[in-house]
């Protein structure tokens, strides 16, 4: 059973399913038979296909077709982070199998175990009856779920060499203000006041160094068929890091969109963070400074990098939409969307709230 439910694959991004079984079954010689072929509808970035086998189902993951960032979908980096947390932070999936051998179907990628639950999106699903309690319950385990992350010792799982935490917050703002330019379609605002302020704004020192996770969402989560209110999982590791802990926090924020937001930011909202009992961004906030001992406050700029680095996230994606890379007619709100989420930054910038 599950309640993630898949689609048939869409045209254009079909998976040669006979090379991945070949390679499957010399590196878990315990599958057997044919799988069926599924692909996840969710997802605007890396491409998600199930795979169900007879006794078994696990899930691929690749890389979209078409212009890549250049230091974007690295397979190889979703796959080892997760490898190594697994020991120590049970919330993500078995991984079993990876490899950087583009001529199997046409780019890297990785195979984990399928962990069943819920998958949910913009609303709580009305037939589960919660109220505030669950909410707030869910929420606190989210929470809780990214201090946990933040608290592991990078260093003592292997991941020592898995980026370079000193500098991270300089980079991070140079790098996205770049990904953006290169990115830039005639529809879009150029947004040089934001890209200024966030360079100008840097902290003049970093808040310590975490496994980030880097896009934190409800909707990312896996959550427990009989108790919701319980994570199994935690999906989407591709842009994780080792960094200033509060740049993930200003990320996970700046998807946190609250019921009084004004209606242009409602618009945005893909994860159910307006539900009656979710924290409010600043309750968030005290409440992980309460946690982790954290000094927030100069949290601001690290809301505002998380607003705009969305921004510029949605315009790669635009980007390969609007030169043909992809045919997916998600993509095609992207554009307004990116005009949205910078005019929210510009508006942060100026009111100095999160």
């Amino acid at each position: 059973m599950s309640a993630n439910p898949t689609i048939d694959i869409r045209k254009g991004e079909e998976l040669d399913i006979t090379a991945v079984d070949r390679v499957l079954k010399q590196a878990v010689p315990e599958l057997t038979g044919q799988p069926k072929v599924t692909q996840y509808a969710s997802g605007a970035s890396n491409l998600t296909y199930a795979l169900d086998y007879p006794d078994r189902r696990l899930v691929l993951r690749r890389p979209p077709f078409g212009t890549k960032p250049k230091s974007g979908h690295d397979m190889f980096r979703e796959y080892r982070v997760m490898t190594a947390l697994k020991p120590v932070y049970p919330a993500v999936p078995k991984t079993l199998y990876y490899t950087k051998d583009a001529d199997l179907i046409g780019a890297e990628f990785y195979v984990m175990e399928r962990v069943e639950g819920h998958l949910i999106h913009t609303d709580i699903p009305k037939d589960w009856n919660w109220g505030e309690v669950e909410t707030r319950k869910l929420c606190l385990a989210f929470f809780d779920k990214l201090i946990e992350l933040h608290n592991i010792n990078y260093k003592d799982i292997g991941l020592s060499d898995f980026g370079r935490p000193d500098g991270y917050v300089e980079r991070q703002i140079l790098g996205w203000n770049r990904r953006y330019e290169k990115a830039l379609t005639p529809n879009v605002d150029a947004f040089e006041d934001v890209r200024d302020w966030l360079d100008a704004n840097r902290p003049k020192e970093e808040k310590g160094a975490a496994i980030l996770h880097g896009d934190f969402r409800i909707d990312n989560l896996i959550l427990d068929l009989d108790d919701p209110t319980k994570i199994n999982a935690i999906l989407d590791w591709e842009i994780s890091a080792l960094g200033d802990p509060l740049m993930d926090l200003g990320n996970t924020l700046a998807y946190w969109i609250e019921a009084d937001d004004p209606p242009a930011m409602q618009a945005l909202s893909r994860q159910p963070s307006a539900a009656p009992g979710m924290l409010s961004r600043k309750q968030i906030l005290a409440y992980y400074a309460e946690k982790t001992g954290a000094d927030i406050r100069d949290f601001h700029f690290y809301y505002v990098y998380g607003i705009f680095r969305l921004a510029v996230i949605l315009q790669q994606i635009y980007y390969r939409f609007y030169h043909g890379q992809t045919k997916d007619e998600r993509f095609k709100i992207y554009a307004p969307m990116v005009n949205i989420l910078g005019g929210v930054a510009r508006e942060r910038i100026a009111s100095g709230e999160i």
